[in-house]
């Protein structure tokens, strides 16, 4: 029986659907990650390059303060960019297709490349910044896009291991980062606009070859009901011609939607059907980034200074990281489908919170104790890796599975827009925060990874090899999420000095 399981797992994953996983990846998912890291190994050059280019303009260069606050600006811009990109996904999906939004996207690394790859040559820092916010966007609109297309396009029992996908590929863009970043490449003062242009190569092949591929089915047959295109389409992606099944469960959701139609933000957060799925979807995209990850990806040569690891040291020992970081998700990605949804993301947040209160007790006693250092290094290796296994793509599938077609748009806008919030958070405050908490700031993000598994141990149901429809069920059953605001009990006084009560049954429009 296991054997035939097997079987049937591997004779789903078709060439095509591989392939157009693989690509979607590369060009979209791979460039996130490498602009999470691609600013750590040059941090000392472009502080340079800040502070001559303000003493040529202005005759000074700039106090420490303000060259910290605008390193800080340059780094966290990204995440102020992949907010701006969030929001208008929905409209992109609906308008584009999934595929089609992801080609068009494409067009905005180039633009960002060219500002960033000439900027010293024009001595504008300016042009870094927004090359940078550039980016942001990008990766704002593809972060959702991406795995809202793989979800789709995948067969059920293949839909975690697909999902999981474009986190290796964030892993490797990270990785391939921290490689290029070595002084023996692109990390000297004369390669680092280089280094932060080279993310038009992956982009250029997405645009070349992904607008060869199909559309996404569900788009075609639910948005669109365009059932010659969807069948085509399943059929390419699922290497059989009989696709019969797939088009009855994908009818049947756009039977339960006839009277629906693709919903707004606001009318997400007012569906009180939805409830318990907008607040998950809450708490992991927000628990994923105030986790502490991007702290050790934005900062990861700082964090290793302040351990005490030598100089010449770190760009290796960063690298070493990063390395660590894609077995992780690949042990993630091969595991999901196995062990389910759940079990990973808790063990990962968990995992996180016991390694930031390592780093925390290394920083505290490395003063007396001289290996704690390496404490340092094996808690910071261990935050990376427990996040790769599940924090790292489970919540962006979570969001793909939580939701039925109509909510779907409209619910990775809101999980985009709180996760790039919190990235840009991260970002920007955390050097101040180490500055004025020292080694206790990890227990801010210790405190986070504890709450966000507790509460996905509790409130959310496992997902594996279930239909959306089955999803939306299991919610359905649970207890309202806020009480119902239909009847209201009035209280009021009787005359008497006794108090009596009275029931007003009243709509949304007589409340406002």
């Amino acid at each position: 029986k296991n054997r035939q399981k097997k079987i049937f797992f591997h004779s789903r994953l078709t060439f095509p659907l591989l392939s157009v996983t693989l690509l979607a990846s590369f060009g979209s998912s791979m460039l996130y990650g490498y602009n999470l890291a691609v600013v750590n190994s040059p941090a000392t050059h472009i502080k340079a390059f800040y502070n001559a280019t303000w003493a040529r303009r202005y005759g000074q260069g700039l106090a420490q303060g303000q060259l910290t606050l605008m390193y800080s600006l340059t780094v966290s811009v990204f995440a102020l960019g992949g907010l701006l990109g969030s929001f208008p996904v929905g409209m992109l999906v609906t308008r584009y297709g999934r595929n089609g939004t992801l080609v068009r996207s494409a067009l905005l690394v180039f633009l960002a490349s060219s500002l960033m790859g000439f900027s010293r040559y024009l001595e504008s820092p300016e042009m870094v910044i927004v090359g940078r916010f550039i980016t942001g966007i990008h990766s704002g609109i593809c972060l959702s896009v991406v795995p809202m297309y793989l979800g789709e396009i995948a067969p059920k029992n293949l839909r975690g291991f697909l999902g999981l996908v474009p986190s290796i590929f964030i892993c490797l863009g990270v990785f391939s980062a921290q490689v290029l970043g070595l002084p023996e490449l692109l990390g000297e003062d004369a390669y680092w606009p280089l280094f932060l242009s080279v993310v038009v190569v992956p982009a250029l092949l997405q645009l070349l070859l992904l607008h060869w591929f199909p559309e996404s089915p569900r788009y075609l047959l639910i948005e669109k009901n365009n059932v010659c295109g969807a069948t085509d389409a399943l059929r390419w992606f699922l290497g059989k011609h009989n696709v019969q099944d797939v088009i009855e469960e994908m009818r049947e959701e756009q039977r339960s939607l006839a009277s629906v139609e693709t919903v707004s933000v606001r009318h997400l957060l007012l569906d009180r059907t939805v409830r318990w799925q907008v607040l998950s979807i809450v708490v992991v995209n927000m628990g994923m980034q105030l986790s502490g990850i991007d702290a050790i990806w934005f900062y990861t040569n700082t964090i290793f200074a302040n351990a005490g690891i030598p100089a010449l040291q770190i760009p290796y020992t960063t690298v070493g990281t990063g390395a660590i970081e894609v077995i992780a998700g690949l042990i993630g990605c091969f595991t999901i489908e196995r062990v389910g949804r759940r079990p990973l993301i808790i063990i990962g947040f968990c995992f996180m919170g016991i390694c930031c209160t390592g780093i925390t007790l290394s920083l505290v006693l490395q003063a007396t104790v001289s290996w704690m250092r390496y404490v340092s290094v094996a808690c910071v290796i261990g935050i990376i890796a427990g996040f790769c296994i599940g924090p790292a793509g489970v919540p962006f599938l979570m969001t793909a599975e939580l939701f039925k077609q109509s909510h779907r748009p409209a619910a990775y806008i809101v999980g985009g827009s709180l996760n790039w919030l919190s990235n840009f958070t991260v970002g920007f405050v955390f050097p101040f925060l180490q500055m004025s908490a020292g080694a206790f700031c990890y227990l801010v993000f210790c405190s986070v990874c504890v709450l966000v598994a507790l509460y996905v141990y509790f409130i959310i149901p496992e997902t594996k090899n279930k239909t959306f429809m089955e999803i939306s069920a299991l919610f359905a059953a649970r207890p309202p999420c806020l009480p119902d605001l239909g009847a209201i009990k009035m209280v009021k006084f009787n005359g008497y000095g006794a108090l009596e009560t009275s029931s007003l049954e009243c709509s949304s429009s007589s409340l406002s």
